[in-house]
């Protein structure tokens, strides 16, 4: 049997697979990503994203080619069975600070051809498909896999330094290393429906979670002019039996609404007990499920992309001890399960079945609402769980004050911050200077000096911008770059911090008042 070697075997290439890949790619490691299906998946199931979201395709070079054509909602309305609104949240005045809106929606084939199309970019990364994984094996320093052509029965061994399990919510990969899961099931089946609809067809334009102790349903125009709407359905129905253009029409026209995919679900709360089995690694729904109800599923399997590949690079260059990647887990874990707590209780105010239960629900809703801190709390998303760790690598090992939070992303010029900071660390405010960077002994890293419109620029021929890479020891003239921008300049001012260290995935690993003050590691 063949044998391949690869510091990296990907198994599964729907949309979390694929850009664990590109941002695989982005780190120069040798990835190679197999999927058992011949074609990206034909149909629109993950529907949604968000401004983090945006950012970590960002972080892979694939943010406008991602983006585009998405439908942007301008609010989110939860609606009685009359039709009345009893919650609003308005997304077009949300700004999280992240560099996008706080949520998008998406066709997914689509998604997923963008993502392997950016694979293209690499040598060093390798797609394969039609190629199933049906065994593993661990030795000390290498995992091997056994791929399987089912077409033909031809089987290749492949040697991986890790191997990252995106293969969904009945992961082979999983199943392989013994894992199990727990959490719980939902009995509830929901029907999906979706497909293109003419403009002037469009009965219900704004997204709209229909809170019907009768039938609750989820409603809202999609991406690229297509309509999405989900209906739950009750005892003794089936999605073969349910009448779709009745359920449709108060929502479209269903003599103008081309169904391409009508289907039923139930939904899950389940975690995998460990998201490490030695060189093995779970990501996705592969290592956890959540109820639809924020609609972070998706959503939380790019985070743990965005968490690994960057301290895999490291590990695989030598720059790191492997036990960095146990920080994946205990970083991501804790926030995962938040979500999906939140995702439950969201479905508590969605899911009512009770007639008195949701008119009571309704009025006390629109009552708290009158108190302005809780009507902005409800109307601003204040209750989705902020992208930030409680302990983990960040300096202290423990959340602290802003350290273990994610960094805004405003944007300089007309560029976004990330995309001038570069691929890996970045140390940044007003106190850095040359001797910062001359005297860094950290992981590589980017320098770059804050400053507002009116403060001159310190030393002659600082480059504002771009800088190059300067490692400790490597200190070549214009070393340090200039951020100018009103908005970072206050938030140093408004923490107290004169410089601040960003992880790869821009997450603040530590702070100092001053550049002297910072401790290297």
């Amino acid at each position: 049997m063949h044998t391949e070697d690869v510091d990296v075997l990907v198994v599964g290439c729907g949309p979390v697979g694929a850009l664990t890949a590109n941002l695989l790619g982005v780190r120069g490691v040798r990835t190679l990503v197999v999927e058992h299906s011949t074609a990206p998946h034909g149909q629109p199931r993950a529907f949604s994203c968000d401004d983090e979201a945006l950012r970590i395709y960002q972080q892979a070079g694939l943010r406008d080619e991602v983006a585009a054509d998405m439908h942007v909602p301008s609010v989110a309305d939860y609606v009685n069975a009359k039709g009345r609104v009893f919650a609003r949240i308005a997304l077009d005045e949300i700004d999280f600070g992240l560099g996008s809106r706080p949520l998008y929606f998406f066709d997914q084939p689509r998604l997923e051809a963008t993502l392997r199309a950016g694979l293209d970019r690499f040598d060093h990364v390798t797609l394969r498909t039609g190629v199933a994984m049906v065994a593993l094996s661990q030795g000390t320093a290498t995992v091997t896999a056994v791929l399987r052509d089912p077409a033909t029965g031809e089987e290749t061994r492949v040697r991986a330094r890790y191997v990252l399990g995106c293969d969904g919510a009945r992961s082979a990969t999983r199943h392989a290393v013994g894992i199990p899961l727990s959490g719980s099931s939902y009995a509830e089946q929901w029907l999906a429906v979706s497909g293109p609809v003419a403009p002037d067809a469009v009965r219900v334009a704004d997204t709209r979670f229909v809170c019907d102790w009768r039938r609750p349903a989820f409603v809202s125009p999609g991406a690229h002019g297509t309509y999405r709407l989900e209906f739950m359905l009750h005892g003794g129905e089936t999605p073969e039996t349910m009448d779709v253009p009745a359920l449709v029409a108060p929502y479209v026209d269903p003599g103008r609404f081309t169904i391409t995919r009508s289907t039923g679900y139930t939904f899950h709360q389940l975690v995998a007990s460990r998201w490490r089995a030695g060189r093995v690694f779970l990501l996705g729904d592969a290592a956890h499920q959540m109820p639809p109800f924020l609609g972070q599923g998706l959503c939380s399997g790019l985070r743990d992309a965005a968490n690994l590949t960057w301290k895999l690079a490291l590990v695989l260059a030598g720059d790191a001890g492997d036990d960095l990647l146990d920080t994946y887990e205990t970083e991501r874990r804790p926030h995962t399960e938040e979500m999906a707590t939140t995702s439950v209780r969201m479905g508590h105010v969605f899911l009512v079945r009770n007639r008195f239960a949701a008119a009571t629900r309704d009025a006390v809703l629109t009552a708290i609402q009158t108190v302005p801190r809780i009507r902005r709390f409800i109307s601003h998303f204040e209750f989705k769980p902020l992208p930030a760790h409680r302990e983990g690598l960040m300096a202290g090992g423990r959340r602290t004050g802003v350290i273990g939070t994610m960094f805004p992303q405003p944007a300089i010029g007309d560029r976004p911050l990330d995309d001038l900071l570069g691929p890996d660390f970045a140390v940044l405010g007003p106190a850095v200077d040359r001797h910062t960077a001359g005297t860094w002994q950290g992981p590589r890293a980017r320098f770059f000096r804050v400053t507002q419109a009116d403060t001159p620029t310190e030393t002659p021929g600082e480059t504002p911008g771009v800088t190059p890479t300067v490692t400790s020891n490597e200190t070549p003239a214009g070393a340090v770059g200039e951020l100018v921008d009103e908005s970072l300049a206050a938030w140093f001012t408004r923490h107290d911090v004169g410089v601040v260290v960003l992880r790869p995935d821009r997450f603040v690993y530590a702070t100092a008042t001053s550049a002297v003050s910072l401790a290297p590691s």
